[in-house]
């Protein structure tokens, strides 16, 4: 008997991550309803472009395909923010036994890091939300973007930076 190489189901591939694509499209789109949209469109297309699957990462090759999902449902609906997309250059808590007041800490301390991440430009943005919070490789993002390596690293470095600056900023503001 011929070995056969297991047959690639959509659904055991690409329904395991659909947590991360909603949260992808829900960082890059700031909305519960757009984020849906979006996943909803990059699933139809994953479905249909499916069979054209090589292997490898489904998850990079999923969340590539949101990405370009949020783009052409961005020339659609919010064609004013393409134009910001190119924009590069601009601007401890105790967990064993939390306090009252470590647990308002702790809860500031995310609000500053959402609204900062909120705050970010998309391409930054969206470069931090599949590292930081998708824990995506190096390798597995430049897939996913479509960009070289070394490109992913420094755009990952300079989002890391201006997320850090902003919420130095929000700590100190916040201090006064």
């Amino acid at each position: 008997m011929a070995h056969r190489e297991p047959v690639l189901s959509f659904e055991d591939e690409m329904l395991p991550h659909l947590d991360a694509a909603y949260n992808l499209a829900r960082w890059l789109t700031r909305n519960d309803a757009d984020a849906q949209d979006v996943v909803q469109d990059a699933y139809l297309r994953a479905f249909r472009f499916f069979p054209s699957f090589q292997g490898g990462s489904s998850r990079a090759w999923l969340l590539a395909i949101v990405r370009n999902a949020r783009y052409a449902w961005m020339r659609r609906n919010r064609p004013s923010e393409l134009l910001a997309l190119t924009d590069e250059t601009e601007y401890a808590v105790d967990a064993a036994s939390p306090s009252a007041e470590s647990e308002l800490l702790w809860q500031a301390r995310r609000e500053s890091l959402s609204r900062c991440l909120e705050q970010l430009p998309l391409l930054f943005r969206e470069i931090i939300v599949l590292r930081e919070l998708e824990g995506m490789s190096y390798r597995e993002l430049a897939e996913a973007t479509e960009l070289p390596l070394g490109t992913v690293m420094s755009r990952l470095a300079r989002a890391r930076k201006r997320l850090e600056q902003c919420m130095t900023t929000g700590a100190k503001g916040a201090a006064r």
